[in-house]
C-alpha cells in the first residue's frame, strides 16, 4: 500500500498557455520566413515540416511537454525515433515551393528539435502570460522587464533590465518576451505600491529600427535593433487580435441573418460578460450596422465592439443597465430606427430599440477615421420622447431609417 497522498498540490500548466498552444492549427511551410507573426499566433509552424503528419507529431509531443512539464531531454529521446520512422530526420533532398528547386535541406536534429521545444514553450507560456495581465491589470497595473538566465544578454535586452511601465503601454507590445531566438527575458506583473517603490519610468526608451527584408516573401517591415525578425510582436496580444479580427471578418461577409444571429448569440455569451467587467481581455461584437447605413455614413467596417473599457462606462447596475441591453442594440441595428445627429461635436449615429418601450443608444462616429467610437445609453425613455428633445435641441436629425 502505498504511503503517497491520494490528491496532489501541483496546479499543472497555466491553462492560459496549454490553450494558446491547444487551438493553434496547423501550417505547413518550407521556411520560417513563409510565416509571419501574425500566423504563428494561430497556427503551429516548423521549417521543412511540409507533410501534415510530421507536423501532428511534432505539436502533440511540444503540447504533451508544455502540459506535463517535459523537460528537453524527455521530450527528445520520446519524439526522435518516431521522426526517424516517419523519414523526417537528418538531411534529404527537398523541392523549394517558392523557387522550384531542388536542395539538400536539414530535418530534424537535436538542435532542431531544441529550437522547436524551446521557442514554442517560451511563446505560449508568454502568450499565456499576457492573458492572466489582461485580466489582473487593475490590480496589478505595471510591468518590470527581466533578464533571464543566460550567461550572456544582448545589449539591447541588458540596456532595458529593471524597467517599469504600466502594463498598456505601447512598450509591451512590441518589447514583450522572449524577444529572440534564445532569449530568456521575462517580465513581472507588479501592484502599484511595488511599481511606485521601484520607480515607474516616465516613458519608454527610444528603440531604434532596422529595415528588414523578407527575402522570401518581399516583405519589408522595421524590426528593432536587438528583436530578431519574426519575434517582434507580443504574442499574447497578437492572438486575439488576429482572432477578432478574423471574427470581424467573418461578420462583415456574411448574410444579414446569420450576422444577426452571431452577433446576439456573442451578446449574450460568458464571454461578453467577462469583458464588459473587466474580467478578460480583448474585445466583441455588440452589434452590425446594416450596409445600406454603413454605406450613408461612410463607415470602413459594419462591426460594432465593445471593450472593458466600455463596459465600465456603459453596464452600470445602478441605472438597470446590463449585457442584455447589448441585445437591445443589436436588436435595435437589425430592425430598429436609426438617426444621423449632427451638432458641434459631431455626429452620432442615434438608435431605437423594437418594442413598446424602445431604448435610445448614442454612437459615436469618429471624424475622418471611417469608424465608431464610444457607445453609450443616451435615455431610458420612449424613442419618441427622445427624438423631440433632440430635435428642439439641435435640428441636425435625419432619419436613416424608421
Amino acid at each position: 500500500m502505498s504511503d503517497r497522498p491520494g490528491y496532489s498540490f501541483d496546479p499543472g500548466p497555466p491553462p492560459e498557455a496549454s490553450r494558446f498552444l491547444a487551438h493553434k492549427g496547423l501550417r505547413p511551410s518550407f521556411s520560417w520566413r513563409d510565416v509571419e507573426p501574425e500566423e504563428h499566433a494561430v497556427a503551429f509552424a516548423v521549417a521543412k515540416a511540409t507533410q501534415l503528419d510530421v507536423l501532428t507529431t511534432i505539436r502533440a509531443d511540444v503540447q504533451r511537454a508544455l502540459d506535463r512539464g517535459v523537460p528537453f531531454a524527455q521530450f527528445q529521446k520520446e519524439l526522435r525515433p518516431r521522426l526517424e520512422a516517419m523519414g523526417w530526420w537528418g538531411k534529404a533532398a527537398m523541392t523549394d515551393p517558392v523557387t522550384g528547386k531542388a536542395a539538400l535541406v536539414q530535418l530534424g536534429s537535436p538542435r532542431r528539435l531544441k529550437t522547436i521545444y524551446e521557442a514554442n514553450i517560451r511563446s505560449a507560456r508568454a502568450a499565456g502570460q499576457w492573458e492572466r495581465i489582461e485580466r489582473t491589470k487593475r490590480a496589478l497595473p505595471y510591468l518590470q522587464y527581466n533578464l533571464g538566465p543566460s550567461i550572456e544578454h544582448r545589449d539591447e535586452h541588458a540596456a532595458k533590465a529593471g524597467l517599469v511601465l504600466p502594463a498598456d503601454d505601447p512598450f509591451w507590445s512590441t518589447w514583450y518576451p522572449p524577444n529572440g531566438w534564445g532569449c530568456k527575458c521575462w517580465v513581472r506583473q507588479l501592484t502599484r505600491a511595488e511599481g511606485e517603490d521601484l520607480g515607474v519610468d516616465a516613458a519608454a526608451p527610444e528603440s531604434p529600427t532596422r529595415e528588414v527584408r523578407n527575402k522570401r516573401t518581399g516583405v519589408v517591415k522595421q524590426v528593432p535593433v536587438g528583436i530578431d525578425p519574426g519575434w517582434e510582436r507580443n504574442p499574447g496580444q497578437l492572438r486575439l487580435q488576429t482572432v477578432e479580427k478574423l471574427l470581424d471578418d467573418r461578420l462583415e461577409a456574411a448574410d444579414p441573418a446569420t450576422a444577426r444571429t452571431a452577433v446576439l448569440d456573442i451578446a449574450r455569451s460568458w464571454r461578453a460578460e467577462r469583458v464588459l467587467k473587466g474580467e478578460a481581455p480583448g474585445a466583441v461584437p455588440i452589434g452590425i450596422l446594416p450596409r445600406d447605413v454603413a454605406d450613408q455614413l461612410g463607415m470602413r467596417a459594419r462591426v460594432i465592439r465593445a471593450t472593458a473599457e466600455y463596459g465600465r462606462k456603459f453596464v452600470d447596475r445602478k441605472r438597470g443597465v446590463d449585457v442584455e441591453h447589448l441585445v437591445a442594440l443589436a436588436d435595435g441595428l437589425h430592425a430598429g430606427q436609426l438617426y444621423l445627429e449632427q451638432d458641434g461635436r459631431g455626429r452620432s449615429l442615434l438608435v431605437a430599440t423594437p418594442g413598446e418601450r424602445p431604448w435610445l443608444f448614442a454612437l459615436k462616429l469618429l471624424p475622418d477615421a471611417g469608424e465608431l467610437g464610444e457607445v453609450w445609453l443616451r435615455t431610458a425613455v420612449p424613442f419618441e420622447d427622445a427624438k423631440r428633445r433632440s430635435m428642439a435641441r439641435d435640428p441636425m436629425v435625419s432619419i436613416l431609417r424608421e
